[in-house]
């Protein structure tokens, strides 16, 4: 399978499970970008990072139309996230491939523990 077959549908995969769950799609498309595709664990990062505005949009629309969106919360999220998005970007440069992979495992599975456990 070539590569834009594989990354549409890690891309459907990714973006149904963020919309479903409210995820970030990079815990479906960071792994699927290094194991499925090929790419190195930066690269991965940031091409999972350029799909999230039109992700994020796609999904915000039929919450909103619910009245499910509490705008006030997420402008204040917005603010603190950009500052913490920037600065984590600038970051990554300097974490090595193969623990930019471990601290990703960690931090996954520290959020799947905290899930089952509440």
């Amino acid at each position: 399978m070539s590569a834009a077959p594989k990354a549409v549908s890690l891309g459907l995969i990714a973006g149904f499970v963020g919309g479903l769950f409210g995820v970030g799609g990079g815990i479906i498309m960071v792994p699927g970008l290094v194991l499925w595709l090929g790419l190195d664990q930066h690269r991965a990062h940031a091409t999972s990072v350029a799909t999230i505005v039109a992700v994020a949009s796609a999904a915000v629309v039929p919450f909103a139309v619910d009245g499910e969106v509490r705008w006030d919360h997420a402008g204040w999220l917005l603010v603190g996230a950009l500052v913490g998005a920037y600065a984590g970007a600038r970051l990554v440069a300097r974490i090595s491939p193969v623990w930019l992979a471990r601290a990703f495992v960690v931090f996954t599975l520290a959020a799947a523990l905290r899930f089952l456990v509440t």
